[in-house]
């Protein structure tokens, strides 16, 4: 995949499909230690014990929709050419852990993406999951968490289009405020 964002989308997409109806997605970006971190946590079914051994094998999937399960394989191949991790912590009935690392300045790291149109698409085709997104950029944090949207709205639906796309742009605006400032240079 082109943006790292779009494996997050992949991974998220699985959990609701395992029956989640909250996902948790932290984002950690390190530029002073060179590292990237992704977690993806949810609460859906597991992954079956005698499937998570294997679940990084492309022709391994749980879905019987289809017999190939390409997402976690990929991601977890993203991360190791990028000196990096992955790992899965599954528990049946509890749901998954999904942990890929990278180092930040690898020259065959994809870039992160929008995590704005990533994050709005997810709310608006999923109006019965909660997510939880943090996103750090060394020791600046934004949190989003759509219960707390929800309760704000009241009776306004969050796949209301005007809701969505005020997410959007504030999403977008807050994560452009994590990025550190230059420091202005004075004329000599």
């Amino acid at each position: 995949m082109r943006e790292i964002s779009l494996h997050i989308m992949d991974i998220a997409e699985n959990g609701i499909t395992a029956g989640a109806n909250c996902i948790n997605i932290r984002v950690v970006e390190s530029r002073t230690k060179n590292f990237l971190e992704i977690l993806i946590k949810d609460n859906g079914k597991g992954i079956p014990e005698d499937i998570i051994e294997n679940v990084t094998d492309p022709f391994v999937s749980t879905r019987t929709t289809r017999r190939v399960g390409l997402g976690l394989s990929l991601l977890k191949a993203a991360a190791i050419r990028c000196e990096g991790s992955f790992s899965v912590d599954s528990s049946p009935g509890l749901g998954t852990n999904i942990r890929a690392t990278f180092q930040y300045n690898h020259i065959d790291r994809a870039p992160l993406g929008d995590m704005a149109a990533t994050l709005s698409t997810m709310i608006a085709g999923n109006h019965e999951v909660d997510f939880v997104y943090q996103h750090f950029i060394d020791e600046n944090e934004f949190l989003l968490d759509t219960r707390e949207i929800k309760n704000e709205l009241e009776d306004v639906p969050i796949t209301d289009p005007s809701v969505i796309q005020y997410l959007d742009k504030s999403i977008k605006k807050a994560l452009a405020s994590l990025e550190p400032q230059e420091l202005e240079r004075s004329p000599k």
